[in-house]
């Protein structure tokens, strides 16, 4: 059922290893919050990255106030289950290619010539990590 805790666990990890989106909410958004949605992984250190460009509203309102939540669900058709990360952000431009490219590969079939070419564009861009660090993990599994 429901259960809260400070960290990712393993099983944790394992379902967020899916190319599942997540819904992300950063702090600073005018009420009521307004989520959206983000190709995300979560890392063998418990943390969850993504991957933005610099200009994003989203990294504006971050630098204001770096607190974040990701909100990933299991689809349809499968038992209800979710998993909900609260935290502190770190922005960072060290490694966002190489995020970008590996989240590419899990989101996209990129044998597919127009989605190689949208990864070619992404990569042409300066991007950021966000990097979620978990204050609070909850989780629900039915």
């Amino acid at each position: 059922m429901s259960d809260t805790v400070n960290h990712l666990t393993a099983e944790d990890r394992e379902f967020l290893a899916r190319p599942l989106h997540g819904f992300l909410t950063v702090a600073g958004s005018p009420p009521p919050s307004q989520p959206r949605p983000v190709w995300f992984e979560a890392t063998a250190e418990g943390t969850i990255q993504l991957i933005t460009e610099p200009d994003a509203l989203k990294v504006r309102r971050l630098r204001t106030d770096p607190r974040a939540s990701i909100v990933v669900a299991a689809p349809v058709g499968e038992r209800e289950r979710w998993i909900s990360v609260v935290g502190r952000v770190t922005l960072e431009s060290e490694g966002a290619h190489d995020l970008c490219s590996r989240l590419a590969a899990r989101y996209w079939d990129l044998d597919d010539p127009t989605r190689a070419a949208d990864l070619a564009g992404m990569l042409a861009g300066d991007q950021f990590r966000i990097v979620i660090h978990p204050e609070t993990v909850r989780r629900f599994a039915y």
